[in-house]
């Protein structure tokens, strides 16, 4: 009997893009691309598409361990998601726009793009590793390696082909199904606060286990010692949110921006995935 030929192995998938930012490999896009408005985050205004002040011929900072103290707060709290490497490194191939001046305007319309891509991924990769999940991981399995494929299109295709919103949405339906279906583990009825203004509310202690907090705003708020186990966090706007003995373990789609721009001490428990920010006490 002749020898049957073995198929080919079916080659690996391509890795995810890296999910946290690479400045080293970023041509600052964040410091030029994006626009800032004089306020508490930012000492100065800057238009969309022209260098920050701070920023160096060789794409740092020039205050970069003092920004807090220099009045650009908002710099320590923004995160791309490693949007700006992909950007810089894949989609326009190591070609800075300083040297090459005329990839300029179109990179930084694609990094606000890719910004978006990464965060979703982000979120999806962390829907995958929840097993309440399971019942709809091969739909986010789906919607991950969509997204991932567009990390990889062209300038041209991710500024006129795709739709950032419709892809959103879309996926936003899963992340809501994931959310409920991690919350509704924990026993007893659990609090909504979805969208709600909660800027200063006094919740010092409060037991927030399995909570619906999607887009509150918690500015100031006071969560000392509050329990955040299996709370859904995406989307909370957590500046200046005292989180100082806070249980955030379980917390459901926090993100270290949301880390970055809140406060807290060596007692404030955040999930393994994340880091401790520098600034906290």
């Amino acid at each position: 009997m002749d020898d049957v030929p073995s198929s080919p192995a079916t080659p690996a998938p391509a890795p995810l893009p890296v999910l946290q930012a690479d400045c080293a490999n970023c041509f600052a896009l964040c410091c030029v691309a994006l626009p800032f408005a004089k306020s508490n985050d930012f000492a100065v205004n800057k238009p969309a598409g022209t260098p920050c002040g701070n920023l160096q011929q060789d794409f740092r900072c020039g205050i970069h361990t003092r920004l807090r103290d220099k009045g650009f707060q908002g710099c320590t709290v923004f995160d791309c998601f490693g949007a700006g490497q992909q950007v810089s490194q894949v989609t326009f191939g190591g070609r800075d726009w300083r040297t090459h001046p005329g990839t300029a305007r179109q990179m930084f319309e694609v990094f606000p793009v890719l910004r978006h891509l990464h965060e979703l991924l982000f979120y999806v990769s962390e829907a995958l590793t929840l097993p309440a999940a399971t019942p709809i991981h091969a739909d986010l399995r789906r919607a991950l390696a969509e997204t991932e494929e567009w990390t990889r299109a062209d300038a041209q295709a991710l500024t006129t082909d795709l739709d950032v919103g419709e892809l959103r949405q879309r996926i936003n339906t899963l992340l809501l199904k994931t959310s409920e279906l991690v919350r509704a583990k924990v026993p007893g009825r659990k609090k909504n606060h979805r969208g709600a203004d909660l800027m200063g509310a006094r919740l010092s202690g409060a037991d927030l286990r399995g909570a619906n907090l999607r887009g509150a705003y918690l500015i100031a708020a006071d969560l000392t010692r509050a329990d955040l186990r299996t709370a859904d966090l995406i989307g909370a706007d957590l500046r200046d949110t005292d989180l100082r003995g806070a249980d955030l373990r379980e917390a459901v789609f926090l993100t270290q921006p949301q880390l970055n721009a809140a406060q807290g001490d060596p007692t404030t428990r955040i999930p393994p995935t994340l880091t401790r920010p520098t600034h906290w006490t």
